[in-house]
């Protein structure tokens, strides 16, 4: 979710939801010991509970990183070495790491020394040829060794040579009765389960048998799922959010980043699929899309957005 779940993104999920777990992006540990922290490490309160995720391979670099992130106020670290870009690759970091257990749990040792919150590992079953069972276990057995609790499964294996980045999202088959044996066999260790969940109906079917279930694109794509899981997932007398009332519980948030000078675009980005399914969802996307990149776009424009989506619906309204 590189450059997708930034604290714009974040801060509208989280009036979507109140009891989900939320993700930053991945972010190198070179970036957060040197780059502008402000910038990439800056959150609200109101997103919480909310999670670092954290992209590297040395362990000192990677507690210290922790450390920083335990200090503004996060409430979990998670490595990811489940990442399949090149970029990783090159770095050292993300999904290649399945192939150095031994790395990863030394990695995990320095970050669960370094701070208090929970250190979790984001994985694969594993990358290229290796071996699904022996890779998942031998990276989960030695990071429970080394005081690691939760794990987040991608329920796919990465190809690094022969397929890209957008096709290790799709292409290497689902296996999520693998993770659901990695649950049965490791009862004590919290398994979380990822990859190709498309729906809060998948989800609770999950929940059945491991801990949790990680939404990647499908809630980015299609966020008015999101109004609904608290009452699906985690209890039945939760509110749902309809897509209009999330927009005016985020309006507050987008006029305080306006006035700090935040473009509107940056914003409206991750709003685009709000309305995905319902009448009006391309007028939707059009108007944000197309006025919301102007340096003096404001808060008119939603309002515009809104306009359209309402126009839309009333026909089908008075027909029924």
């Amino acid at each position: 979710m590189m450059d997708w779940t930034d604290r714009h993104c974040r801060a509208f999920h989280r009036v979507l939801t109140a009891r989900a777990r939320l993700y930053t992006e991945m972010l190198t540990v070179g970036a957060v010991l040197r780059g502008d922290r402000a910038r990439l490490l800056a959150f609200s309160p109101a997103e919480r509970p909310v999670a670092l995720q954290l992209g590297g391979s040395d362990p000192a670099a990677l507690a210290a990183a922790a450390r920083i992130g335990e200090d503004l106020g996060y409430d979990e670290i998670n490595l990811n070495v489940g990442c399949p870009s090149d970029r990783v690759q090159s770095g050292r970091f993300g999904a290649c790491l399945m192939r150095e257990p031994a790395l990863v749990a030394e990695c995990m040792a320095a970050i669960a020394g370094a701070v208090a919150i929970p250190a979790t590992v984001k994985c694969r079953l594993g990358v290229d040829d290796q071996d699904p069972e022996e890779s998942l276990f031998n990276l989960v057995d030695g990071c429970a060794a080394a005081g690691v609790g939760v794990f987040i499964v991608h329920a796919r294996k990465a190809w690094l040579a022969g397929l890209s980045p957008k096709e290790n999202r799709d292409v290497p088959p689902l296996d999520y009765d693998l993770v659901h044996r990695l649950k049965r066999e490791r009862p004590a260790l919290t398994v979380v389960i990822n990859g190709g969940v498309a729906s809060l109906d998948e989800a609770a079917a999950h929940l059945a048998v491991v801990d949790g279930v990680m939404l990647g694109r499908v809630a980015y794509q299609d966020p008015g799922m999101l109004g609904l899981a608290d009452r699906r997932l985690f209890d039945a007398r939760a509110p749902e959010v309809g897509p209009f009332e999330a927009v005016e519980r985020y309006l507050p948030y987008v006029r305080a980043e306006l006035a700090r000078g935040t473009r509107l675009s940056s914003i409206t980005r991750h709003m685009l699929g709000l309305f995905q399914g319902r009448p009006g969802a391309r007028g939707w996307r059009r108007i944000l899309s197309v006025e919301g990149p102007a340096p003096d776009a404001g808060i008119e424009v939603i309002a515009r957005a809104l306009d359209a989506v309402r126009t839309a619906a009333t026909p089908q309204m008075e027909a029924a």
